[in-house]
C-alpha cells in the first residue's frame, strides 16, 4: 500500500472515530484524546491503540465493540485490531480544543 492510500484510510478512520461517543461524556472518543495511535498495515488491518477516561468504565465492552465494528467497516479496512492501554493514563490535557470548548474548559 502506498503512503497516500495509507494516509487516506487513516484519515477516514479518524472521521469514523469522531462518530463514536464516550458513554459518560458528550464528546467523541477522538476529540477526548482516547485514541493514542492509528496505523493501517499493508494487509489493510487497522491497528488502534486507545485508552478510557477511567479504567473501571462500566461500558468498556460496548465501546470497544463499537470501535472494532465501525473501524472494521471503514472503506479500505479489512479488520480492526484494538489495543487497550492505560499507559499513559488519560487526563484532561489530552482533550482537543473542540472538546475543551464543548465541556466548558475554555
Amino acid at each position: 500500500m502506498d503512503p497516500t492510500e495509507q494516509l487516506e484510510i487513516e484519515t477516514r478512520i479518524g472521521e469514523v472515530l469522531k462518530s463514536i461517543y464516550d458513554p459518560e461524556i458528550p464528546v467523541n472518543i477522538y476529540d477526548l484524546g482516547l485514541i493514542y495511535d492509528i496505523n493501517v498495515d499493508d494487509d489493510h488491518v487497522a491497528h488502534i491503540t486507545m485508552t478510557l477516561t477511567a479504567p473501571n468504565c462500566p461500558m468498556v465492552e460496548e465501546l470497544l465493540e463499537e470501535v472494532k465494528y465501525k473501524v472494521g467497516g471503514t472503506k479500505g479496512v479489512k479488520d480492526c485490531e484494538l489495543k487497550l492501554t492505560f499507559n499513559p493514563p488519560w487526563d484532561k490535557s489530552m482533550l482537543s480544543e473542540e472538546a475543551k470548548l464543548e465541556l466548558g474548559f475554555l
